[in-house]
């Protein structure tokens, strides 16, 4: 695959086709992200005894990783948060390539929750691997457990280009001029209130408005 020979990445017409969509639309240092998570993805795999193509669909595995972070590309950049945007648009170019719909559907699964690593874990392994691996190259995870030198190996050809620091002024760079794709509570809405030093509303205010139910209302705690 392109200059990824000597790395174990997927080879087929698809995966090279969802390859160069990805590095075309997004910032080198989110692409790199991308292929990086599918690696490590295919490691924990490892780790956990699962087999490519016996115990997961490796080109599944692979479409997730690559895709997961098109929602920070301007193409991607709809009116949801990236993640949703993501899983929309990566819907959009696998169902144009011609890729069933139910094999769609897994992939749209893993991009959509992969800030969700709680929900996707309990999820099929193609998911769960994609947002695993995705944590793990964000650091969210000991870098020891890794084969010595896999690392500088994995680098060398995809060096992080300051990978965290690209995404944070993405994901917040969309979000300061359209604040509804970083709602409140959410991954993107904290990083859009530590970029801006704002607060969010408590659950009273939040449950009080706009609705004005009036559930509080003359409400007062058992005990």
């Amino acid at each position: 695959m392109d200059s990824y020979d000597d790395l174990p990445f997927p080879g087929g017409d698809l995966a090279v086709a969802a390859t160069r969509f990805a590095r075309d639309l997004e910032h080198p240092a989110i692409f790199n992200h991308s292929m990086r998570t599918y690696l490590y993805g295919r490691f924990i795999g490892t780790e956990q005894g699962l087999r490519p193509d016996l115990d997961y669909d490796d080109e599944l595995l692979f479409l997730g990783a690559v895709l997961h972070d098109v929602g920070l590309s301007d193409e991607g950049d709809g009116d949801q948060r990236f993640d949703l945007d993501g899983a929309d648009l990566a819907a959009r170019f696998l169902a144009g390539q011609g890729v069933a719909a139910d094999r769609v559907e897994v992939v749209w699964d893993a991009v959509a929750l992969h800030l969700c690593g709680d929900v996707a874990l309990r999820k099929r392994p193609e998911i769960a691997l994609v947002a695993a691996g995705a944590g793990f190259d964000l650091g969210r995870d000991d870098p020891h457990r890794l084969p010595a030198g896999y690392a500088e190996r994995v680098h060398a050809v995809l060096p992080r280009l300051h990978a965290t620091a690209v995404l944070y002024d993405a994901i917040v760079g969309q979000a300061i001029d359209r604040p509804h794709k970083a709602p409140p509570y959410t991954m993107p809405g904290e990083l859009l209130r530590q970029w801006t030093g704002g607060a969010w509303p408590t659950w009273r205010q939040a449950m009080t408005q706009p609705s004005g139910w009036g559930d509080y209302d003359g409400y007062q705690p058992e005990g």
